[in-house]
């Protein structure tokens, strides 16, 4: 990831409008910002979200409340907590999110 051409900005993220998406089991509000090619988001996963794919997105992930548990093809699963944080590029690895009791979540990619 390059940053390039970006004026100093402020996000209140409380003022950007929220996209619903349902998962496989419970829901995902996204808040977004896009800044040139990068995709900032804020993300809030209700208690039992499970995603409804398999991911294959890169992404810098920071935790910031709950817990996130992320789930690999070949079984393993990874926790994270508040001030945790996860790196994949594109491709890599394929993952799926789950937050048996919430987690917010904020992710570039």
């Amino acid at each position: 990831m390059k940053l390039t051409n970006i004026d100093f900005q402020i996000v209140d993220w409380a003022q950007i409008p929220t996209q619903v998406f349902a998962g496989e089991a419970g829901t995902a509000i996204w808040r977004v910002r896009q800044v040139g090619d990068i995709r900032i988001r804020m993300i809030e996963y209700s208690v039992g979200y499970r995603a409804d794919h398999w991911c294959e997105k890169g992404h810098l992930l920071l935790c910031l409340e709950g817990t996130l548990e992320t789930e690999f093809p070949d079984g393993r699963v990874v926790v994270l907590t508040p001030s945790m944080s996860y790196f994949v590029a594109d491709g890599i690895q394929p993952h799926r999110s789950s937050a048996r009791s919430g987690a917010k979540l904020y992710i570039v990619d």
